[in-house]
C-alpha cells in the first residue's frame, strides 16, 4: 500500500494518521477535514469553553508539530463522493478534484441534530453545539446573561445546562421524555439525573415537546406542544447527533445509521471506518451492531482502523475484530458520571455502592445472566473494576457477589 487517504480531521482521523506513521507507513498520507481547524478536543466545548475558562488555543489534540507526520493536509475541504473501483479508488472532493488512494479510512464523524422544519428555527439565538465555532458563538452570547433554554436532557444538553448554571444564569431544560436519558438508564436512574438538575436550580420540564420558536428576528419564546410558552433569550438545541454519511450515498457502501462495517471495521475492499460514523458488530456483545459517539471509542477505533489497513494482507489474513467495552463520561455540576458497557433502561439494574441521594454510587446492569454495563456517579475506581469484569464476560451474579464483598 503506497497511499492512504483519511477523511475526517477530528479525533479518530488524527489517531489514525499518527498510528500509520508510528507503524512505519511511509507512503503518501492525506488527511481531509471539512472544518478549517486542526484537530481539536470536543468534550471541553460544553464545559470549560462555554464557562469562559478556555479558548480554542487550549483544545489541540496534538502537542508535537504536524510537520512530523508528513501529511498532505486538506482543511476546509469537504468530501463529496467515493470511487470504490480498485483501479481508480479515490475520494472525490467538493471542488471537483480527486484524491487517489490505495486505502481509505472514513472518519467523518457526526453533526448536531437540528430542529429544521419547526417554525422559528431560523431565528437568531437558536443554536446547536458541535464545533469550536459553535462554542465560541454561544460563549459570547452567554456573556450577556441571557435566559437560557436547553432543548434535550441527554449528555450534551445536561452538560450545557450545568455549565450555564455555573455561570449563574437562569436555565430551563425541556425534555420530551418522562425522565432524562430514560431509554438508556431506565426510570429510576433517569429520575436521579432529573433531581441533580433541580438541586442545582434548573427549571426542568419533562414530557415537554417543542412545537416551535417565536420572536421578532431573534428568539424570544419556545412554544410547547401543549400550548405553553417558555421565555428565552438563547436556545441551545441538544437532541443528539447524526453520522455524516450523506456524501457517501450512491458509493456502494452499506449506509444504515452510519457506515456499516464488518467486525474488523472493513466497509469495502481497501476501505475502513472509525469513530462516530462507524457501525459494526461488536463480538463482545453478541455481535450487536453498534455505533458509538464517545471520545474513547473514536480514539481507540481510529487506531484499530489504521492497523486494519496496514497489517492485513491481500487475502485478509491477520484481520482482528474490534471488541471494546464502550466507555463514556460526563462532567455535570460537581459530579463525574461514567458508564461502561452496553445497556438500556430495560435491563436488570442494581445499586451496589453508595446511594443515589448523595450522587455517589455505582449501578450494575445485567442481561441474560451476564454483567453488561455499569454506571458510576463520582466512583471512578469502582467503575474501572466493573469495566474489566464486563470485558471478562463476568456473570451478573458474580458481579453482585464481588460488590457485596467489597462493601
Amino acid at each position: 500500500m503506497e497511499s492512504i487517504a483519511v477523511v475526517g480531521a477530528s479525533l479518530a482521523g488524527l489517531r489514525a494518521v499518527e498510528t500509520l506513521r508510528r507503524e512505519g507507513f511511509d507512503g503518501r498520507l492525506t488527511l481531509i477535514g471539512a472544518e478549517p481547524h486542526l484537530p481539536y478536543d470536543r468534550p471541553p466545548l460544553s464545559k470549560v469553553m462555554l464557562a469562559g475558562e478556555w479558548d480554542e488555543t487550549k483544545l489541540s489534540l496534538r502537542a508535537n508539530p504536524y510537520d512530523d507526520l508528513d501529511l498532505d493536509l486538506r482543511l476546509a475541504t469537504r468530501a463529496a463522493g467515493l470511487d470504490l473501483d480498485p483501479a481508480r479508488r479515490a475520494v472525490l472532493l467538493d471542488d471537483g478534484s480527486r484524491v487517489a488512494a490505495d486505502g481509505i479510512l472514513l472518519a467523518t464523524g457526526s453533526q448536531a441534530r437540528t430542529m429544521d422544519g419547526l417554525p422559528g428555527n431560523e431565528l437568531d439565538g437558536v443554536c446547536t453545539l458541535r464545533t469550536v465555532d459553535d462554542a465560541r458563538d454561544i460563549a459570547t452570547r452567554l456573556d450577556a446573561s441571557p435566559r437560557v433554554v436547553v432543548v434535550g436532557a441527554g449528555f450534551i444538553g445536561s452538560e450545557v445546562a450545568a455549565t450555564c448554571r455555573g455561570r449563574g444564569l437562569d436555565v430551563t431544560v425541556l425534555e420530551a421524555l418522562p425522565q432524562p436519558m430514560v431509554r438508556g438508564l431506565g426510570p429510576m436512574l433517569g429520575a436521579v439525573c432529573a433531581q441533580l438538575h433541580r438541586d442545582h436550580g434548573v427549571d426542568l420540564h419533562l414530557g415537554a415537546g417543542v412545537e416551535g420558536f417565536e420572536g421578532d428576528g431573534r428568539v424570544e419564546r419556545v412554544r410547547l406542544v401543549d400550548g405553553r410558552t417558555v421565555d428565552a433569550d438563547l436556545v441551545i438545541v441538544g437532541i443528539g447527533v447524526v453520522p455524516v454519511t450523506g456524501w457517501l450515498e450512491g458509493s456502494g457502501l452499506t449506509l444504515d445509521n452510519g457506515v456499516v462495517c464488518d467486525a474488523t471495521l472493513r466497509a469495502a475492499p481497501g476501505v475502513v471506518a472509525a469513530g462516530d460514523v462507524c457501525r459494526w458488530p461488536n463480538p463482545l456483545f453478541d455481535d450487536e451492531l453498534m455505533r458509538l459517539e464517545h471520545w474513547t471509542n473514536a480514539a481507540e477505533q481510529g487506531v484499530a482502523a489504521a492497523l486494519r489497513l496496514v497489517r492485513t494482507g491481500p487475502d485478509e489474513a491477520g484481520a482482528e475484530p474490534f471488541a471494546p467495552v464502550p466507555f463514556v463520561w460526563s462532567d455535570q455540576y460537581d459530579v463525574k458520571i461514567q458508564s461502561a458497557g452496553r445497556f438500556t433502561g430495560e435491563d436488570e439494574v442494581a445499586i451496589v455502592h453508595g446511594t443515589t441521594e448523595e450522587y455517589r454510587f455505582v449501578a450494575l446492569f445485567g442481561r441474560a445472566g451476564r454483567l453488561i454495563g455499569a454506571l458510576a456517579f463520582s466512583r471512578p475506581r469502582n467503575l474501572m473494576q466493573y469495566r474489566r469484569m464486563i470485558f471478562e464476560r463476568t456473570s451478573f451474579a458474580a458481579a453482585l457477589e464481588h460488590a457485596h464483598a467489597a462493601g
